[in-house]
This record gives structure tokens, C-alpha cells and sequence, in this order.
């Protein structure tokens, strides 16, 4: 039985990455979302990511808390700090980012710079 090789993260991660300025109105990033057919974008400024925000977070975060979306920013209700991972790496390992963090998808980032995002679904593409 032979062995597939490695694929690693830039082959199968989405591009570009999909962002949006720390100061960027929630409105902003639901109309982004809405245009991207997406459900998250990666906050970032001056070139570094900053945070994650989904769907889910404009949700939780700010409609269910009676926020205005209008007035509140991205950077104020994302997730900062999120799990990252290297486009050189193995898409293997990402999978098993992804299970030990609990997460969907993980932001590619190179030198601080997002440059797309591999979701669970890359990860289960077959080679």
C-alpha cells in the first residue's frame, strides 16, 4: 500500500484572505460576509492579523447583547488572538490544530500577514 505525500496548507487553504479593519462597523463586515458568501472575516491592520470575526460572534456579541452594529467595531467583538497556521505546513497538521483547539478553520498567516484561511472542509478535501 502505497502512501499519498504530504499536501500541505497553501496548496488547499482559500485566497486571498478576506479582511477587515479593526474600526471597520460590524454592518461592514456582514455586508462583506454577505457579498464573499462567507461566514467569517479576519480582522487585521497595518498588514497583521488582529482577530477572527464570524457570524456567529456578531450574534452572540453584540445583537443578542442589544449593541448597535453601526456603532460598535470589529476589533471590539472578534476573537483576538486566534490559532494560527504557516502555509508551509502540512495540512495534516492543521487538521489536528483545528481538532485539539476546537475550531473550523484557522487563519494562514506568514510573517504576521494573513494570506487566506484553511477551513475544515480543505482539510477533508481529498488529494
Amino acid at each position: 500500500m502505497s502512501q499519498n505525500p504530504p499536501r500541505y496548507v497553501r496548496e488547499v487553504m482559500s485566497r486571498p484572505a478576506i479582511w477587515v479593519h479593526p474600526d471597520a462597523s460590524l454592518v461592514e463586515a456582514a455586508q462583506l460576509m454577505r457579498a464573499q458568501d462567507i461566514g467569517d472575516v479576519l480582522v487585521a491592520g497595518d498588514g497583521e492579523l488582529l482577530g477572527v470575526l464570524t457570524d456567529r460572534d456578531i450574534t452572540l456579541r453584540a445583537v443578542a447583547e442589544g449593541v448597535d452594529p453601526l456603532a460598535v467595531t470589529c476589533h471590539a467583538v472578534c476573537t483576538p488572538h486566534p490559532v494560527t497556521i504557516g502555509p508551509d505546513e502540512e495540512v495534516a497538521e492543521a487538521a489536528a490544530r483545528m481538532r485539539r483547539h476546537a475550531v473550523g478553520r484557522l487563519p494562514v498567516v506568514e510573517a504576521g500577514r494573513p494570506l487566506g484561511v484553511i477551513s475544515l472542509g480543505d482539510v477533508l478535501e481529498p488529494p
